[in-house]
């Protein structure tokens, strides 16, 4: 175990973020926040930590990729025959996380997941690049295979299958949109005396915001 690892430490100066001051709607200081990462040209803006858990309670997380939001929630899409997507189905209880490390900020949303509808799906499927289109008829997502060649025969057979005119939406891939129940926004500061202001919702469209200690 390396000792050093303990004396890594960087203090965090760049901005500071005040209940009094930030917009009363959680998804109008999102999109402050958003539009601030996009700016900053940081890596993967749209990139968010996805926490579910299996039947036993065992959480999981990985990261998965922003791709629309507003009142009503954040819609990412995925296969629904994957791991992640089976542990939705029985429990649809989900958190989300932006470690947005460049700004010195993170949000953390807590919520439970639904399927967005086919049309929606459709619209998002249509729009990614032919590869990507492909590639969601070519995975089993989570399921174990022996090696990557498996991957590049099946892509191959896909090529052949739907060389003439469009990909179609596979019945197994579309949306989910996690509806959230409280959103947290998370801003460094020195001394490790973060700024954290919490959203919990109490009514359709009604939050209550307060300060946290850190």
């Amino acid at each position: 175990m390396r000792e050093d690892i303990a004396s890594i430490r960087k203090e965090y100066t760049q901005a500071e973020l005040d209940e009094s001051s930030v917009n009363r709607n959680p998804f109008g200081q999102f999109e402050k926040w958003f539009q601030e990462a996009l700016k900053s040209e940081i890596i993967e803006p749209t990139a968010m930590i996805l926490g579910t858990t299996n039947r036993e309670g065992q959480p999981f997380q990985r990261t998965v990729l922003l791709k629309s939001f507003d009142t009503g929630g954040f819609v990412f899409f995925t296969n629904y025959e994957s791991r992640k997507s089976k542990q939705m189905e029985s429990n649809p209880k989900v958190s989300l996380l932006f470690p947005w490390y460049m700004l010195e900020r993170q949000v953390a949303i807590t919520g439970s997941v639904k399927k967005v509808s086919t049309s929606e799906s459709l619209k998002y499927f249509l729009s990614r690049p032919r590869g990507s289109q492909l590639g969601a008829w070519v995975s089993h997502q989570s399921e174990v295979i022996t090696s990557r060649s498996i991957l590049e025969t099946k892509l191959a057979e896909m090529k052949r299958k739907f060389k003439e005119g469009k990909v179609p939406l596979p019945d197994h891939w579309g949306g989910y949109r996690v509806v959230p129940d409280s959103i947290e926004f998370w801003q460094g500061r020195p001394n490790r005396l973060h700024d954290r202001i919490f959203y919990q919702k109490e009514a359709e469209n009604s939050w209550n915001i307060s300060r946290l200690s850190p």
